[in-house]
């Protein structure tokens, strides 16, 4: 095996290995456990995909080499075998380029209004709406799980599980799409509030975690936590401003702050505020991860907090912008009902082609 691609042998032990437990009955009978397994397993099926093509279209190049030597009728497939060598080896140096281990998993955003007042509190449910509607066109389920409300209607700040109803390859799970909407987003348009007719900046931060599969995976100590009840505020029913439902939860640790009052239910604001705690945790250590890890593993068009401003959506001109990627196009009423697709196309492959680069690199 050339050296280049001798990262290939330990993946295949290991694809070989999750092969053998995911047959195992104990582990089978763990959805937890499996969920993890068959995420690693589709990730590593690429690359024993992309190995067998190679071995194969080698072996036959060599062996029309050979043949060549005293037929001159192979002579004529040497070419075409040679092409087809090359690209499959040069499928092979594009599946080893290490992915972001979690991109299949799902997400929980967060969205929440910045600077602008009541305007930023719409422009975060107009993204907020976005992202459900590209969920639909991509088959994923949406889960609200926690939003406060503004005056007119808009969002102070709202939290969307998103989920696929898969186990999908990590190309197409959704922390692979949706992990490049974390960022400030800004909005141009004339304000409802504005009676001048003038225009108006105004932003959103977004946050996107990947979801862990279980509450096992991520190790919360219940002495690590502060948490407190208060009354829900806003609209949502008789249980409203009259029982301490809302739960605020402190990681003492981290210092992370996670607050929850859309269910009536008390324990069940304790439990979805638990899962966004543990989306966070989960987050920093990934974050963590990736500053230890090599260039290859590294995106500049990623980011998992609210301090970079990624994207401009100009009303007037119906214009989205993405700052990161270059991406500029004047179909912004048709991404705001949810075709994100070339805009976050677009940002897949800066970050593919940032990975692709460092092969070669000592």
């Amino acid at each position: 095996m050339p050296e280049d691609f001798a990262a290939a042998a330990p993946l295949l032990e290991e694809y070989a290995a999750i092969e053998a437990r995911m047959a195992d009955p104990a582990v089978a009978s763990d959805p937890g456990a499996m969920r993890g397994l068959a995420r690693r397993y589709a990730e590593l099926g690429r690359v024993a995909v992309a190995h067998r093509s190679w071995v194969s279209a080698t072996a036959d190049l060599a062996d029309a080499t050979e043949l060549a030597q005293v037929d001159p009728d192979f002579a004529a497939e040497l070419p075409a075998l040679t092409r087809q060598a090359e690209a499959a080896a040069q499928r092979l140096r594009e599946v080893l380029v290490p992915r972001d281990p979690d991109d299949a998993r799902d997400v929980i955003i967060e969205v929440k209004a910045g600077e602008g007042g009541e305007e930023s509190a719409l422009f975060a449910a107009d993204l907020a709406r976005m992202y459900r509607r590209y969920a639909e066109r991509m088959g994923w389920a949406v889960e609200l799980l926690d939003a406060t409300d503004s005056d007119l209607g808009g969002y102070k700040d709202v939290r969307l599980a998103i989920k696929s109803h898969t186990t999908p390859e990590p190309q197409d799970g959704v922390w692979a799409h949706l992990k490049y909407e974390g960022g400030v987003h800004r909005v141009q348009r004339v304000p409802v509030t504005e009676s001048q007719g003038r225009i108006h900046t105004s932003a959103a931060g977004v946050l996107v975690m990947p979801e862990a599969d279980d509450p096992g995976e991520i190790a919360i100590d219940a002495a690590d936590l502060r948490i407190d009840v208060f009354r829900s505020s806003g609209p949502g029913g008789q249980s409203v401003n009259t029982t301490d439902s809302a739960v605020r939860i402190t990681h003492l640790p981290t210092g992370i702050v996670v607050s929850m009052q859309n269910e009536k239910s008390q324990l069940q604001n304790k439990e979805a505020a638990l899962r966004v705690l543990r989306a966070r945790l989960l987050a920093e250590r990934a974050a963590a991860a990736a500053a230890e890890a090599s260039a290859a593993r590294r995106s500049q068009v990623r980011t998992v907090d609210r301090s970079e401003r990624i994207r401009t959506y100009n009303f007037p001109e119906n214009r989205v912008a993405d700052h990161r990627t270059g991406y500029k196009a004047y179909n912004l009423d048709a991404v705001l009902d949810g075709d994100l697709g070339a805009v976050i196309g677009s940002a897949i492959a800066l970050d593919e082609s940032e990975r692709l680069a460092v092969i070669g690199r000592p």
